[in-house]
C-alpha cells in the first residue's frame, strides 16, 4: 500500500491541519530499524545502539561486601535494648579477603567495598559507634544485614545486563566495563544527508548580496545530527531549480539512509517540489497544526537501481526556529527508531508553572521558547520563527497542547528541556 493510501486510512486525518500526535504516530508506523551490525571497541560505543544483549559473565557484585566504612559483625551478638561492647580483631580492605575469623563478641573494621568476612552478616557505620582502644560500643537498633551489598543484587551471572536496543550513554559504558567486556555489537551509524533550498541563501565565507541571508539551518541540523551520533553528509545550499534539486535528491538518496531538507515545503513551494518528488519517490506534504513549523514533508525517495534501498525524506520548514522545533518533535524519534533504539529515548514533558500570561488559540500545538528556573517558566524573548537569539537564550520549550487556550499567571504548563537535545 502506498504512503498516501496508508495515510488516508487514518481516522480524522486532515492534511491541512494534521495534529502533532497524528503526524508523529504515522511517521513511526512506517519505519523499521536498520539491521546492519558491527563490533566496536567499548570506547567507540558511546552514543551507539546495542545490537544484542550484553550478558553478565559473573554476578555483580561478585561477593557480599560493605556498602560503607564501618564495622562488620554478627547481628546476633548485639543487644536490642542497650549498647554492646565488641572487640576489634582486625581490618579488612577493599580488594582483599579477611584472613582471620570473627568469633562471638568480636568485630572487624571494614572499608567500603571490602568483602564481608564469612562469620559476619551486618555492617554498622563508623559514625554511630563509640571507640575505646581495641573495643567499640554499638548502640541498639541495628538491623540484620544492614549496609551490606549482597552478591548478585545488581546483576545475576548469565542474565542480560543490558538489552539489545539500548542507547549506550556514559552509565551504560561504565556498566559494560564493570563486566570486563572489551567489545560490543552495535548497529551501524545512521547515514543522514541534508541540504538547504533557496536562491536567497548564502554559505558562510561568501559576501552577502542584496536580499541574501546566511544559511544557519545546515549548522543547526549538523549539530543535532552529530549529537545523535549520525554519520552526516552536508550537501550545501541548492538553488530553486528543478534540475539542481533533482540531482541533490538523487545524490542524497544514493549516499544516505535519510535525507533532510530545510525550506521548499511551504504553500506554493510544495506544489513545485511535489511534481519533482512524483518522479523520485512518494512524499506526503502536510500542514501540521503547530507553531512554529507548520509545513512539513515526509516520504521516501526511491533507490537509483534495482534493489537499491532508497532513503527516507523529511522536508522541514525554512525558518530557523521552526527547523529545530520540527526536528525535535518528529525527526529525532524517527532517527532513533531507524538506529534500532528500543525503546526510543523520548523527550520527557516536565511540569512547570507559567510566570506570565500566555496567549494561545485552541486547535494547534504551540512551542514557545522558555527559560525554566525553580519550577517557573517564562518566554525567552520574541517568539518569531526566524529569531534564533531567543532560541539560544532559552533552556526549554513551553508546550501548549492542541486544545488549550490562553494561559494565566500561575497556570500549570509542560516543558521540554533542551539539555542534550538542542
Amino acid at each position: 500500500m502506498s504512503l498516501a493510501a496508508e495515510f488516508h486510512c487514518l481516522s480524522d486525518h486532515d492534511p491541512d491541519a494534521l495534529a502533532v500526535d497524528q503526524a508523529r504516530a504515522f511517521i513511526r508506523s512506517q519505519l523499521a530499524p536498520l539491521q546492519t551490525r558491527e563490533r566496536v571497541a567499548l570506547r567507540s560505543a558511546l552514543g551507539r545502539v546495542l545490537a544484542g544483549d550484553v550478558i553478565a559473565p559473573f554476578a555483580v557484585p561478585a561477593h557480599d561486601n560493605s556498602a560503607m566504612d564501618g564495622y562488620a559483625l554478627r547481628r546476633a551478638d548485639l543487644s536490642q535494648v542497650a549498647g554492646t561492647c565488641l572487640r576489634v580483631v582486625g581490618t579488612t580492605w577493599a580488594g582483599k579477603a579477611f584472613a582471620g575469623t570473627v568469633a562471638a563478641g568480636e568485630c572487624v573494621r571494614i572499608m567500603t567495598g571490602a568483602l564481608l568476612p564469612p562469620d559476619c552478616d551486618t555492617v554498622v557505620m563508623q559514625e554511630v559507634v563509640a571507640v575505646d582502644g581495641d573495643e567499640i560500643i554499638v548502640p541498639p537498633g541495628q538491623r540484620p544485614g544492614q549496609n551490606v551489598r549482597r552478591a548478585g543484587e545488581d546483576l545475576a551471572a548469565g542474565k542480560p545486563a543490558l538489552a539489545g536496543g539500548r542507547l549506550i550513554g556514559p552509565a551504560e559504558l561504565g556498566l559494560i566495563a564493570s563486566l570486563g567486556v572489551a567489545e560490543v555489537s552495535v548497529f551501524r551509524r545512521l547515514r543522514v544527508a541534508f541540504f538547504s533550498t533557496g536562491d536567497e541563501l548564502c554559505s558562510i565565507g561568501t559576501p552577502l548580496g542584496d536580499g541574501e541571508v546566511y544559511d544557519s539551518n545546515r549548522y543547526t541540523i549538523f549539530a543535532m545530527l552529530t549529537r545523535m551520533g549520525c554519520e552526516v553528509l552536508d550537501l550545501g545550499v541548492v538553488g530553486d531549480r528543478p534540475a539542481l534539486l533533482e540531482e541533490a535528491f538523487r545524490q542524497a538518496a544514493a549516499a544516505a539512509d535519510v535525507v533532510i531538507t530545510s525550506g521548499g515545503v511551504s504553500v506554493g513551494e510544495a506544489d513545485f517540489v511535489r511534481d519533482l518528488m512524483a518522479t523520485l519517490g512518494e512524499v506526503l506534504f502536510w500542514k501540521i497544526a503547530m507553531k512554529p513549523g507548520r509545513p512539513m514533508a515526509f516520504g521516501r525517495i526511491r533507490g537509483a537501481g534495482e534493489g537499491a534501498p532508497g532513503a527516507w525524506l523529511f522536508g522541514l520548514p525554512g525558518n530557523p526556529v521552526a527547523v529545530m522545533v520540527a526536528f525535535l518533535q518528529f525527526v529525532r524519534d524517527a532517527l532513533y527508531l531507524l538506529m534500532g533504539a528500543d525503546p526510543v529515548p523520548g523527550v520527557p514533558l516536565l511540569p512547570a508553572v507559567s510566570a506570565v500570561a500566555l496567549k494561545k488559540s485552541p486547535g494547534r500545538t504551540e512551542y514557545q521558547r522558555g527559560v525554566l528556573a525553580d519550577g517557573r517558566v517564562r518566554p525567552a524573548g520574541a517568539q518569531g520563527s526566524g529569531i534564533l537569539r531567543s532560541m539560544s537564550d532559552a533552556n526549554c520549550l513551553i508546550v501548549l497542547e492542541h486544545g488549550r487556550g490562553n494561559i494565566a499567571v500561575g497556570d500549570p504548563v509542560s516543558v521540554q528541556l533542551f539539555d542534550g537535545l538542542l
